[in-house]
Formats: C-alpha cells, sequence, structure tokens
C-alpha cells in the first residue's frame, strides 16, 4: 500500500492532486481559448477585408454581403436589445464543520453543468430570441462546461453566481422555466440545501453580437441550389 501511494504521488500530496488536476485543466483551456479567439479574429479580419474588396467589384458578393448582414441578428453576429429575462444560479452557502446533513455530498451544493444546461435548453424551449450567459452572446452551437464550480465559456472561465439572460416574451420564458423537469429538480435542492435560484425580468435589456468561433460540420445549400 505504501508502494502503490508512492508511486502515485510522486512526491506530491494525494489529497490535493484533484485540485491539482482541475486548476491545470482550467489553465490549458483558457489559453487555448485565447489562441482560438485569436486566430479566429485574425482570420475574421482578413476575410472582411477580402470580402469589402471583392465587393467594390463584383456584384454577386456585394450582394453575399448584403444577404450576410440581413441574418445577422438571427444568427445572433448582431446585438439584440428588448424586454428579457434573467436567472442567476448560485452555490449553497458552505457548510461549517460538522453542518453537512447526513447523505449529503458537497458535491449536492454547486451548480453543475446540467442545471446551467436546463436553464439554457428551458429558454429556448419558451422562444428566446437570442441568450446571454454572464457577459458572453451564446448560440445554438455554443457549449456550455463546467470544471468543479466554474463555468468553461468560449475559453473563459468564470465563478458562480451564473448569470443566464434571455431575449424574448418575459411571459413565455417564465412559463418555460417553470414547466421544466430539470429545473424542477434544480428547485428541491434550492429548498433542502440553500442553492440559489431567481428569476428577473428586465424592461429592456441588450444582448451584444456573438464573437465566437464558429465550427461547422455540415453544410447545405438553400433551395437545393448549386453543387
Amino acid at each position: 500500500m505504501f508502494a502503490a501511494s508512492a508511486s502515485t504521488a510522486r512526491g506530491t500530496s494525494l489529497r490535493d492532486e484533484g485540485r491539482t488536476r482541475i486548476t491545470d485543466l482550467i489553465s490549458a483551456e483558457q489559453r487555448r481559448g485565447h489562441r482560438e479567439r485569436d486566430e479566429y479574429r485574425r482570420l475574421r479580419h482578413e476575410a472582411d477585408a477580402i470580402s469589402r474588396e471583392a465587393g467594390r467589384h463584383d456584384a454577386r458578393v456585394k450582394q453575399a454581403q448584403g444577404e450576410a448582414d440581413d441574418l445577422a441578428a438571427e444568427s445572433g453576429f448582431a446585438p439584440v436589445a428588448g424586454p428579457a429575462v434573467r436567472v442567476s444560479l448560485d452555490d449553497a452557502p458552505p457548510p461549517g464543520p460538522g453542518e453537512l446533513p447526513h447523505g449529503v455530498r458537497p458535491d449536492d451544493l454547486v451548480v453543475h453543468q446540467g442545471d446551467v444546461q436546463a436553464v439554457v435548453n428551458a429558454l429556448w424551449a419558451g422562444g428566446a430570441r437570442a441568450m446571454q450567459i454572464m457577459d458572453q452572446r451564446v448560440i445554438s452551437t455554443s457549449a456550455v462546461r463546467c470544471v468543479g464550480n466554474t463555468l468553461i465559456l468560449q475559453g473563459v472561465v468564470y465563478s458562480p453566481p451564473f448569470r443566464i439572460t434571455a431575449a424574448g416574451d418575459p411571459a413565455r420564458l417564465r412559463s418555460a422555466l417553470d414547466a421544466s423537469p430539470q429545473i424542477g429538480t434544480y428547485r428541491k435542492y434550492v429548498r433542502a440545501y440553500g442553492l440559489g435560484y431567481a428569476v428577473r425580468t428586465l424592461d429592456r435589456a441588450t444582448l451584444p453580437a456573438y464573437t465566437g468561433n464558429v465550427t461547422m460540420k455540415h453544410a447545405t445549400v438553400p433551395g437545393g441550389d448549386g453543387p
């Protein structure tokens, strides 16, 4: 047993190993996100410059640019303003020594990836026109990831409370939240252990344009035209 422990620890504390791995994972994700955003912005700038130059001499390119501008709001690449609903999720207050109820794990007292996804899915189902998590606009392909009790979104790490803002009809958005079975389960933990859950209606909110990368795996030509 001692030999196995020594081999696994490699001179470090076994108790801190999990925390170190989480910290390393978060740091690696941040570095990767920064690299990808910088590369994406550079390529986007080059592509926009080429398109503008081509549009001066080719009517087809100019027409395509106009169509892209018209679709920018629906696809998330333009700011959206209007009535909105904001949902806040937070960890429960940390219990004191010996105060953790029998059968309750520390993991039960934090917001998980599935909780954030449940709110996001309910708001989309409620007809959200646009959505923002923390200070970032998200689109249908945005991935929500949690490591420990931190949220990683497009390479940026956030700590709770997590705020999700959706533009749309507040009544429909609230009804969708109330109808979600997953959120219903989360609210049971809210009542039992003190997890944070708050829903606020905003008369007007402005959601920024999406600035992250877009990776497409499949594409089709509208109307079936082209090769």
